[in-house]
Order: C-alpha cells, then sequence, then structure tokens
C-alpha cells in the first residue's frame, strides 16, 4: 500500500521557530552562566518552596480551573475586579489567546519590529496576517508609523514595553496619543512582562491605561522578576468582555496547582522581591556604564537585560561568550541581548564586550 501522511495546515510551511534560550556548553574550571532566557538569577522568594511542596502533595488531584484564590489575591494586589482578570500559562499563553479571541484569516496583528518573536509565531498560527513595524534607530517604537499601518483589516494591536529585545519602554503620552489613533474596536495589548525592572517614570503604566479605555489589555508574569518561569503562570487585566473572551479560549486546567500556589506566595513576599529586583536594576545600571565606558552605544534598557548591535560579529561574539562558558542569545543579523545575572557573571560579560568594543578597548 502506498505510504501516506495526515494533511496538515499549509500554515506550518510559513511558521518561524521559537528560538529559546539556550543553556552554555561546559568549560572546566568555570561556573557557567545561562544569560540568553532573561530568568531571574535568584532561587524563589521566600516562603514558596514550601507553598510547592504543600501544592504537590495534592498534584492527584486537577488544579482549580478558574484559579480562585489567585485571582482574588491579584484583585486585591492591584485593586481590580475579578471579572477583569484571567490567568494563563505564562503572558504568552496568553498572547495566544489574544490573537485566538480577535483575529482570524483575512484580519491583520500589528507589532513594532524586532520585538517578542512569540508575535508573529501565534498570529501565522491563527491564520492572520503578520503586519511588521520597523523600529526608530534608536530601538524604540515608531508609534506614528505603526498608527500609519492600522488599516480595516487590523483587529489586534501588541505594545511590548520594555521592548523584548531592546530594552526600550513606551513613554505614556506617546502611547496615549497613539491609542487616540486607534479604533474603538481594535484591541491593543500593552506587554509588560518586565515591567518590575521599569525605573523611567515616564514609561507607560499599563493598568492605569486599561482602566480608562476599554480596547487596551495588559499581560504579566510571573516568570521574570518573580522567578517562577518553571512553572508557567501570568495573568491579563482587560474589561470584561475581553476577559471572558480569554477565558473562554484557556487550556483547561492550564495552570498548575503547583504554580497558583508559588505564585500566591511571591505576592505575600514583595518586599523580598523588591529588594532583588533593586539588586539586578543596580547591576543593569553598573553594566551599561561599563559597556558604555568601551564605546558601545546602547539603548538605554528598562529590562533585566541589555541588547547590543554587533554587526557582522555576532556569530564570533556568541562564541567567544561560549569558550568562557556564558550563554547568551543572538537574534539573526539584528544583534544580541544578554540577561543581566549574578555580578560574576556580568564582571565576566564585560570581560568578553571589551574585546568587541566599538572604541577598540582591550
Amino acid at each position: 500500500m502506498p505510504e501516506s501522511t495526515p494533511r496538515l495546515r499549509e500554515t506550518l510551511d510559513r511558521l518561524p521557530a521559537y528560538v529559546a534560550g539556550r543553556p552554555p556548553t561546559a568549560a572546566p574550571g568555570l561556573t557557567p552562566y545561562k544569560l540568553s532566557s532573561n530568568e531571574n538569577p535568584y532561587p524563589p522568594l521566600p516562603g514558596v518552596l514550601e507553598a510547592i511542596g504543600t501544592a504537590a502533595a495534592a498534584v492527584n488531584r486537577y488544579p482549580d480551573p478558574a484559579s480562585s484564590l489567585l485571582v482574588d489575591a491579584l484583585a486585591e494586589r492591584h485593586d481590580l475586579p475579578r471579572d477583569h482578570l484571567a490567568l494563563g500559562t505564562g503572558s504568552v499563553g496568553l498572547l495566544q489567546q489574544a490573537v485566538q479571541i480577535s483575529a482570524g484569516p483575512g484580519d491583520e496583528v500589528l507589532y513594532a519590529w524586532r520585538s517578542f518573536e512569540a508575535y508573529p509565531i501565534m498570529t501565522i498560527i491563527s491564520g492572520a496576517t503578520p503586519v511588521q513595524v520597523p523600529l526608530r534607530a534608536d530601538e524604540t517604537h515608531d508609534l506614528d508609523a505603526m498608527a500609519d499601518a492600522i488599516t480595516e483589516r487590523t483587529r489586534l494591536v501588541f505594545v511590548c514595553t520594555p521592548n523584548n529585545p531592546t530594552g526600550t519602554v513606551v513613554r505614556q503620552d506617546d502611547l496615549d496619543r497613539f491609542l487616540g489613533r486607534v479604533p474603538d474596536d481594535v484591541l491593543v495589548i500593552v506587554d509588560e512582562a518586565y515591567v518590575e525592572f521599569v525605573r523611567d517614570p515616564a514609561a507607560v503604566r499599563g493598568i492605569e491605561t486599561y482602566r480608562h479605555r476599554p480596547n487596551v489589555a495588559v499581560l504579566r508574569t510571573f516568570s521574570k522578576a518573580y522567578g517562577l518561569a518553571g512553572l508557567r503562570v501570568g495573568f491579563a487585566v482587560a474589561h470584561p468582555r475581553v476577559a471572558q473572551a480569554l477565558r473562554q479560549t484557556q487550556v483547561p486546567f492550564g495552570v498548575s496547582s503547583v504554580a497558583q500556589a508559588a505564585a500566591i506566595a511571591s505576592l505575600g513576599a514583595e518586599t523580598a522581591l523588591l529588594e532583588r529586583v533593586d539588586i539586578l536594576v543596580g547591576e543593569r545600571t553598573r553594566v551599561e556604564a561599563a559597556l558604555a565606558g568601551q564605546g558601545w552605544r546602547l539603548p538605554p534598557s528598562q529590562a533585566n537585560f541589555v541588547w547590543l548591535r554587533l554587526g557582522d560579529r555576532i556569530a564570533e561574539f556568541v562564541a567567544a561568550c561560549a569558550a568562557v562558558n556564558l550563554a547568551v542569545r543572538p537574534y539573526g543579523d539584528d544583534g544580541v541581548r544578554i540577561t543581566i545575572g549574578e555580578t560574576e557573571a556580568n564582571d565576566r560579560v564585560l570581560e568578553v564586550c571589551a574585546r568587541f568594543a566599538p572604541s577598540g578597548t582591550s
């Protein structure tokens, strides 16, 4: 009999692969540091491991599909109505749901580029058309060009701030002007995965923005500042119709009981969280100053990473990092993103960067 295979969607042929940050290669005598995935270098916050252990004892049972206790904790923490919240498997899970509820074949999804690489993936999976608007020369969103790119087919806009991988933020006054040009029936997602690291007073305040605009929703995650990347839990803040649609499209029981318990405990350890974030922000400031001293021209990062444009030396730079047990994240021919990690890891990064510095520092 002739061999046959199932007929799959042609969309898969156009689908870019999501490239996860790789771990470092083993180099004898050097502590390995993974600076390729923007993970928090600290262990879980106080009380979180105990909450995980308690929840793990009952993993023979399904989790609460509504994540009721976590929703209660988030509603109290952010002063939100419960029906304005939706939970998902990290903010990327909610990102996929946002596309599912708003865009399909014939529709357009608009975002800056380069930005979070899941945007085109989720858009193409849905059958919609991705519309990418280049960043400005300073690596920031060109909101005027994005507004110009909106058509009658535009159903969804992503605004990533701080932007991954460049680290730049959108200013609140710029977002307000942009939203004034967006039709009321177009959903705008403000993706704030790195919001805890922001120190720029002019930066977007996503939840405050959503309160006054029914077509704006906000994504947050416990994966970055809270250090729960391995448990996959995030949340969306949106007005009731959008929030309900996100809940309708969630994977049943997707947020595990362990993840729910860990997130609740993390919310209760805010003092320790802020202390850790302040340390990482201090390290970011130190690294940026040192790189500037080497001659690098960096976009000002408000996230837990820095972005280097290296031209045709990207592969060489990544290999130099690997040789000293550092894993960093290259983005095609565009640049390299480097997570702010432990002090020793950051010092080692600076040593490698000095050899590639535009000023010729060695």
